[in-house]
């Protein structure tokens, strides 16, 4: 009888260490591979979101524009009053419409726990101011462009800081700004 050699068993082995390694390189690129599908999709998420973003700014962006752009729109100009000299507005009054839009960019940033309120005002024969609105999330609005109820017959119109949730009558002490149509 011849004895067996040991080549065929060392072949084995080998071929077995070598399925090992490979399967361990596979395992690793696998690894790798979801690794790299993770953060592809979380970069399109935050773009997704970027892009979400950036179609709001461009809708503001463009009402802002028709705003402006609108002929049919009286513009009042609103100039600062003793509490705030230097803050200024316009109001974009379409009196078709009845629409009223204010741009506040002229306005400081409102402290915690107060709002800025608008106010219509009929000045003969006596003074009647009536809100028609409240510039709320100011902070957020990058534009500070803000639509606000509408308004009819108004001769002039004005900004006071008023507490959060706004007031039934101006608090004349806090009149920012002020202008007539």
């Amino acid at each position: 009888m011849k004895s067996k050699s040991n080549t065929s068993q060392y072949l084995s082995w080998a071929a077995s260490i070598a399925l090992l390694i490979g399967v361990g390189y596979q395992y690793n690129k696998l690894n790798d591979t979801k690794s790299t599908i993770n953060s592809i999709e979380l970069e399109k998420t935050n773009l997704e979101k970027s892009v979400v973003n950036l179609e709001s700014k461009n809708k503001q962006t463009a009402t802002a524009l028709n705003v402006v752009r609108d002929t049919k729109n009286t513009v009042v100009t609103l100039a600062g009053q003793a509490v705030a000299p230097t803050s200024s507005a316009k109001i974009y009054w379409n009196k078709e419409t009845a629409t009223v839009y204010v741009d506040a960019s002229g306005l400081p940033e409102p402290p915690a726990g107060k709002v800025y309120q608008i106010w219509s005002l009929k000045l003969s024969p006596t003074l009647t101011p009536t809100s028609i609105g409240l510039l709320e999330d100011f902070k957020g609005n990058n534009e500070k462009l803000f639509a606000v109820s509408g308004t009819t017959g108004a001769e002039a119109f004005g900004i006071t800081l008023e507490p959060a949730g706004g007031s039934k009558s101006p608090t004349m002490e806090q009149l920012y700004t002020l202008g007539k149509v």
